[in-house]
């Protein structure tokens, strides 16, 4: 016998509030319940009310439940809200005070006293935690601390990008001992390397330590399932944000193996784009800790036009808050590094050639139209898309290079060092030729690490004060302390990707306040990848720390302005 009810009983958005609400519909149980709660709201429908949701009227509706039963269509939040412990507001959530950590024997550096704070997190989270400080805190040296600390945890399975397995080989070397399987360690030995650099299949001998960056893991996980890894360090572990990926299967199953005791992730911009992608991250370092991701989802976040979860407003408080007490640490470098200087930030709006730039777009989104028409998959229809943003991304960026290479010209006759961030190849090249009479430096995509060493070495000892380098290739990886200025004469559509950019200026070692230029072409697709940009800025700095970071600090940065227009009028 089916059991009668009297309508449903849905977890959602309101249009109106933007809020997650309960949305009850049926006549008996909105009579009921309206005499119950009297803050709620109709909804669409006759027969259709509103209920905030919080503590109180979750128990009243359980009342009405009791003796109009509902056909529950969120069956895994309701189950949540009665029987597990609901997420308390950020102010009763205690996170625990760390202490100054000394490290295990094995490891022969030395620790500033915020990284034995981040020793002893480690420690008290087993290696079971997401290290998220700042970039150029050292998180590295922490981790190598960590791993140094406890009794079994060799060997070690290092995941990381392809450009920064170099530097894990040689801090490696830098800062960790030879230990023997009896325990003994060796001042003068440094512990077995391997960097696996190939797909194919082939049976690994054994070594203290492997190397591996994310396009190959897949393909070589049968071999690293047969390790017996004791920790597995993912650097740069934003990589992961995506569960559906190829490289995310295979850490899942590694991190899942019986042999794996500590799981450490690292990465100063876990969060590329939305806060949804912490939820992979999480799930392989805590798994079940944030739920499986549609409890994730239904709780925290509200779906947006394109479809991609967006956590809501008033959760990111709270999700920050349980992530802090549960799994990540997160310092900023103005919290800990007091003779640091400020970073600015500013977006600068110059000219752009407005019928180059129109002529342009009309022919990408003529061909857009025609390959849509002969697209015989959705697919295919997607592919055009993207290929059509692309083109209009790089039109624009042409559009407005004149003005770019001014601004840049205009920079360097201050006598100063400055790094130019740019998108596609093809600015790349004719950033390059423009700016020749400076001998810049360069760091592009697909470049050796030889050739990649020599461009940074060259400005780093000033012998050039211009480096143009590629946003995807440039922001990992890379020291590069002597400029302080650096312009993005193009734009991504992640704030992560900028900001890993600027803090390959702004870290240890840097002397000045650095300032970062946002060049906007005016009346091109900029203006709308700008805006995506702050948006986007807002949901990340919610999530991951208190204070939020200005994206503009006018005041500062005008300065710098006044003398660079002085210089383009008087020309």
């Amino acid at each position: 016998m089916t059991l009668k009810t009297f309508g449903t009983l849905e977890y959602a958005i309101d249009k109106y509030s933007g809020s997650w609400t309960w949305k009850i519909v049926g006549v008996r149980a909105v009579m009921m319940i309206s005499k119950l709660i009297p803050e709620l709201w109709y909804g669409d429908g006759p027969d259709e009310v509103i209920i905030p949701d919080n503590e109180k009227n979750v128990k009243q509706i359980k009342l009405i439940l009791e003796r109009y039963p509902l056909e529950i269509l969120s069956k895994s939040v309701w189950q949540r809200k009665l029987f597990t412990k609901i997420i308390k507001k950020p102010s009763n959530i205690k996170i625990e005070k760390l202490s100054k950590a000394i490290a295990g024997k094995q490891f022969r550096g030395k620790l500033l006293n915020f990284q034995k704070m981040g020793l002893d997190f480690l420690l008290k989270s087993s290696g079971n935690a997401l290290l998220a400080d700042d970039m150029g805190l050292g998180k590295t040296v922490q981790t190598l601390a960590y791993i140094a600390s406890e009794k079994q945890s060799l060997p070690v399975l290092v995941v990381a990008p392809l450009v920064t397995l170099t530097n894990w080989q040689r801090e490696i070397e830098r800062f960790m001992k030879k230990k023997s399987k009896n325990g003994r360690i060796t001042e003068d030995g440094v512990p077995t390397i391997t960097v696996i650099r190939s797909g194919k299949q082939k049976e690994l001998s054994d070594h203290d330590f492997y190397l591996i960056n994310y396009e190959l893991l897949y393909k070589r996980q049968i071999d690293l399932s047969k390790l017996k890894t004791r920790t597995l360090v993912c650097d740069e572990v934003q990589h992961l944000r995506s569960k559906t990926t190829q490289k995310y299967s295979a850490v899942k199953k590694l991190a899942g193996m019986k042999s794996v005791k500590y799981r450490v992730g690292l990465s100063g911009t876990p969060i590329y784009n939305h806060g949804s992608e912490i939820w992979p991250i999480v799930d392989i370092l805590k798994p079940g800790l944030l739920g499986n991701f549609k409890e994730f989802c239904e709780y925290f976040c509200y779906q947006d036009e394109r479809g991609k979860a967006i956590v809501v407003p008033s959760k990111r408080d709270g999700l920050r808050h349980v992530l802090q007490r549960d799994v990540m640490l997160r310092r900023k470098k103005s919290d800990v590094l007091k003779e640091l200087k400020d970073k600015v930030r500013y977006k600068e709006t110059i000219d752009a050639d407005e019928t180059y730039y129109k002529k342009e777009l009309n022919k990408i989104w003529n061909k857009l139209e025609e390959e849509q028409k002969s697209a015989e998959t959705e697919f295919s229809k997607l592919a055009s898309y993207q290929r059509a943003i692309q083109s209009e991304r790089q039109a624009a960026g042409v559009a407005k290079l004149p003005h770019v290479i001014d601004f840049v010209k205009n920079i360097m006759e201050i006598e100063e060092s400055v790094v130019v961030f740019c998108h596609h190849i093809y600015i790349h090249k004719l950033l390059h030729e423009n700016l020749q009479e400076f001998n810049p430096a360069s760091i592009i995509g697909g470049q050796r690490d030889k050739v990649r060493q020599e461009n940074i070495d060259r400005f780093q000892n000033g012998d050039t004060k211009l480096l143009i380098a590629g946003l995807r290739a440039g922001n990992l990886g890379i020291n590069l302390t002597q400029a302080k200025y650096v312009i993005f004469a193009e734009l991504d559509w992640s704030p992560a990707i900028h900001r890993q950019a600027e803090d390959r200026l702004h870290r240890i070692g840097q002397k000045n306040t650095v300032f970062a230029y946002y060049l906007i072409g005016k009346r091109t697709l900029d203006e709308h990848v700008a805006n995506i940009l702050v948006d986007k800025s807002y949901e990340l700095d919610a999530i991951m720390d208190e204070s939020h970071d200005a994206y503009e600090n006018k005041e500062k940065a005008k300065l710098i302005l006044a003398q660079i227009h002085d210089k383009i009028h008087t020309k």
